[in-house]
């Protein structure tokens, strides 16, 4: 990695600030050409980061590009560990190209996807798990999502993982030098010990495992869908939720003939909500297409809230509706309970007994409360607690710990029978293998660089 590389490191468009990054060993010598101090001869008088103000000038012509602020960083104090150069210019399109063109003409070569923060990991400052925070970090769209983003940059995920291969590399050990020197005067391991170390192993990793779903929830948000027949109350729901009159609302049956989506934050858990069209029969060739993309929608989400009207008995459609939730992970909303009460609630638990029940009034803001509390306690599920930090929010994650968990267990499995000790290594070593995949210790470099490839420009 001698090679110095460039990228704009802000997002394209009218902005008061665009930044162009340089990182590599000659990135000093590269801004040296291009920048003039306003103050002093070179940037090479001046130190580490400190900002000093000047011009970016193109050498060949003597053009002045832009008025700029401008920070070197010196090695190994900075995000890639190497030389790092960052150019404040005006924001916008044409200044911060110009200047990366220059930068790019005087010796840097444009930067890949991600590559500052490859460098990073493969300079040794962060591990592969905190790296792929980074990207988690700039897509959080709660305060909780960045929290967890954050918690795993700081390193909560790799240090939990770490002191887990930390306890299997003690195993390797002491199994090696048994199996290698049995006649020596060595501590003897017993088949006692290797269960009980094996069993708190396989509870640490189920630990994470079950923060997993939890943990993607948080990261790309609980996919929601309100449904219902027409005119129950889906889209004063959504407004609701939403604090805003997102969806059309009037008495008229059918209104919403098409899917509504947005995001909304549910005390820190980001809800991708879709406000489906009434599910009924209807000769209206619009609606009717609404209503199959709303049956399109049930199948895909994580969360259904079906909203009954408490002002009139069930019906057919209402019971044509009940039948596709029965194995559905489902909050069940009576709404307009400010009007006399015609449902029969009974029925509903009989129909649906596995199924939380709250009564609403979306005309009164009854009951809101109390289905977003419902929608948090369905996510944390009581396995995790809200405050922590260690989620497991990325699916490769979770696959490394499945697969350390079934060698684990084949470990566990092969104590248990008394198996030699040889057979128990390898089932250890996986385990250790695999869960070094997270932090990116025995991980091969075609992940790595697949990894990498999904981060933007100038990151």
């Amino acid at each position: 990695m001698s090679d110095t590389i460039a990228a704009i490191a802000t997002a394209s468009g009218e902005a008061g600030i665009g930044i162009v990054r340089l990182s590599g060993e000659v990135s000093l010598e590269i801004l040296d050409k291009i920048f003039v101090p306003t103050k002093g001869n070179s940037i090479k008088e001046y130190k580490s980061r400190r900002l000093t103000h000047g011009k970016i000038i193109d050498p060949h012509t003597e053009k002045v590009i832009d008025e700029v602020l401008v920070t070197y960083m010196k090695a190994p104090f900075t995000y890639t560990a190497e030389e790092v150069v960052e150019i404040n210019c005006h924001g916008g399109i044409v200044p911060v190209r110009k200047i990366l063109a220059l930068t790019l003409k005087n010796g840097a070569r444009m930067a890949e996807r991600g590559e500052f923060t490859k460098r990073a990991f493969l300079n040794g400052r962060i591990d592969l798990s905190q790296a792929e925070a980074v990207m988690d970090l700039i897509s959080a769209k709660t305060e909780k999502s960045f929290d967890v983003a954050f918690g795993q940059l700081e390193g909560s995920l790799s240090n939990e993982v770490k002191e887990i291969r930390h306890h299997l590399l003690e195993m390797m050990a002491h199994i090696t030098v048994n199996i290698d020197f049995p006649d020596e005067d060595i501590e003897e391991i017993t088949y006692t010990d290797l269960l009980e170390n094996s069993n708190k192993i396989q509870e640490d990793i189920e630990k994470l495992l079950d923060s997993s779903n939890t943990g993607k929830i948080l990261k790309e948000g609980l996919h929601t869908v309100i449904i219902g027949k027409p005119n129950v109350g889906k889209s004063s729901l959504m407004n609701a939720l939403l604090k805003e009159s997102r969806a059309i609302v009037t008495e008229i049956p059918g209104t919403t003939r098409d899917i509504i989506e947005e995001f909304v934050s549910i005390k820190g858990i980001p809800l991708k909500i879709v406000d489906t069209a009434g599910i009924r029969e209807t000769e209206d060739l619009v609606e009717k297409i609404g209503v199959e993309r709303s049956k399109a929608f049930f199948n895909k989400g994580d969360l259904v809230i079906f909203v009954l009207n408490a002002s009139e008995a069930l019906t057919d459609e209402d019971r044509e509706i009940i039948e596709l939730l029965k194995n559905r992970q489902t909050i069940i909303l009576m709404n307009k309970t400010d009007l006399p009460i015609a449902l029969d609630e009974e029925e509903i638990k009989n129909l649906l007994p596995d199924k939380k029940m709250i009564k609403v009034s979306m005309t009164e803001g009854i009951g809101l409360n109390q289905l977003e509390e419902t929608i948090v306690e369905m996510v944390y599920g009581g396995v995790v607690k809200q405050g922590e930090s260690s989620f497991v929010t990325n699916v490769r994650h979770q696959d490394a710990l499945e697969r350390a968990k079934t060698s684990i267990l084949d470990a566990i499995d092969a104590i248990k029978k008394g198996l030699p000790l040889d057979f128990v290594e390898v089932d250890v070593k996986n385990c250790w293998e695999y869960l070094g995949e997270i932090t990116g210790d025995t991980v091969g470099e075609n992940v790595i660089d697949q990894i990498f490839a999904n981060f933007c420009l100038g990151k």
